[in-house]
């Protein structure tokens, strides 16, 4: 990094303030490839700009665009011919936990069979342990996330499975991301009989989570819930207010993607097993197909076939699936990097899914994107393009990141 550049850097982190308490204007310039996400900004689906600058005011986009033509700002950064991308949005990740599952993973690796209990172990865990503990826990994977360009993360309950317990969960998620889903409908619990754990789920449970979650989500797959059983999950969480999304389609074809299409789900996750009907109804209703590799990765279980979903028109997001027995990373360039090399999509398409895919996937229009008005939420490679997220796997390539306007990681 030039000297000028670790100097602007420097201003950031000290808080960039101005007199008064109002937040100074700055001057991201000597971009060398822009992706602003934005066709009619720049070149091709990603908008690309370069040599390019960026002005921040506050916690906006207040300016985009060459950077011969940049307007003057109270603050500069140099960019030092480095790449300017939209912060990741996760729109998948099961955060709230306790526990580790190392040993299972061991097994699964070596061919062993493991028996000790795959969700219910962490559930026994997570019941055990305190507050506080947990939502340590959650502070030090959202950190993780953001110092590899996560700026945006959403976060699950689903591990405590009992009406104070998924309460819990969610007041905790709540201290670390506003885009909090109830998860209840998770695995049904060893001492509960399925269709009283979904009355369950549908009443006394849904009354106490619904205050602290935006989104009610269900895992329908066999040995989880059925199609009618994750239907009447979906249904009572809407009538609630909550918007649903559906694990879909991971271990098995089943009615998964169908009943979130049908429901106007925001997302169907995992996507794996589809038929053509199911690809048919996804790219003719609103519901972003949101595609988890580091699942398939940590399962060796096939891959979703994402070339297939993009040719016909699909929307597709890339997401971690953070959690402790199945994808245990918070890596979203790893995502970018196995989407490519395993999932049939190109390096542009990959960061569309991990950026703007990620905020559709979550109904918001003001993230994973660096056009005026939207929330001033970037990173900077230390690589002169996007596409080196692919090139150059297990890289550490974040250089930057600022969130809200505030530079978080240099």
């Amino acid at each position: 990094m030039s000297g000028r550049a670790a100097a602007a850097s420097r201003a950031a982190e000290e808080g960039s303030h101005a007199v008064g308490g109002t937040v100074g204007s700055l001057l991201i310039t000597g971009i060398s490839t822009l992706v602003t996400n934005d066709p009619q900004l720049g070149e091709g689906p990603l908008g690309l700009i370069t040599d390019a600058a960026v002005v921040v005011s506050g916690e906006e986009i207040a300016w985009v665009g060459p950077a011969s033509r940049a307007p003057a700002a109270d603050r500069m950064y140099d960019a030092d011919g480095r790449a300017l991308l939209p912060g990741f949005v996760d729109s998948h990740a099961h955060l709230v936990f306790a526990g580790d599952r190392t040993a299972e993973f061991d097994a699964r690796m070596r061919g062993l069979p493991y028996t000790a209990g795959g969700i219910r172990t962490t559930v026994a865990a997570t019941r055990a342990a305190s507050d506080e503990e947990l939502s340590a826990g959650v502070a030090r994977l959202v950190g993780e996330a953001l110092r590899q360009g996560t700026t945006v993360i959403e976060c699950k309950s689903g591990y405590g499975l009992t009406v104070e317990d998924e309460a819990r969960l969610l007041r905790i998620a709540g201290e670390h991301t506003d885009e909090v889903t109830y998860l209840g409908a998770h695995v049904v619990p060893a001492e509960q009989d399925p269709d009283a754990y979904v009355e369950l789920v549908t009443g006394a449970m849904l009354d106490a989570c619904a205050p602290h979650a935006r989104w009610v989500d269900v895992f329908c797959e066999r040995g989880a819930f059925d199609g009618d059983q994750a239907r009447a999950v979906l249904e009572s969480g809407i009538k609630r207010g909550l918007v649903p999304r559906i694990h879909a389609n991971q271990l098995t074809h089943g009615p998964g993607v169908q009943l979130a299409v049908q429901l106007g789900a925001a997302s169907a996750d995992h996507c794996t097993h589809l038929t053509d009907a199911d690809v048919d109804a996804l790219a003719s209703g609103v519901t972003v197909a949101t595609l988890l590799p580091g699942a398939e990765f940590s399962t060796r279980a096939p891959y979703p076939d994402a070339r297939r979903l993009l040719d016909a028109g699909v929307t597709v997001a890339l997401s971690t699936d953070c959690n402790p027995g199945s994808s245990f990373t918070t890596s979203m360039p790893f995502c970018v990097a196995l989407a490519v090399r395993e999932m049939g999509m190109t390096p542009d398409e990959a960061v569309g899914a991990a950026t703007l895919g990620g905020a559709r996937a979550l109904r918001r229009d003001d993230v994973g994107r660096i056009v005026v008005g939207a929330r001033a939420d970037l990173m900077l490679l230390d690589a002169p393009s996007h596409v080196h997220l692919a090139y150059r796997p297990g890289v550490p390539l974040i250089s930057a990141v600022w969130q809200r306007g505030r530079q978080v990681v240099s």
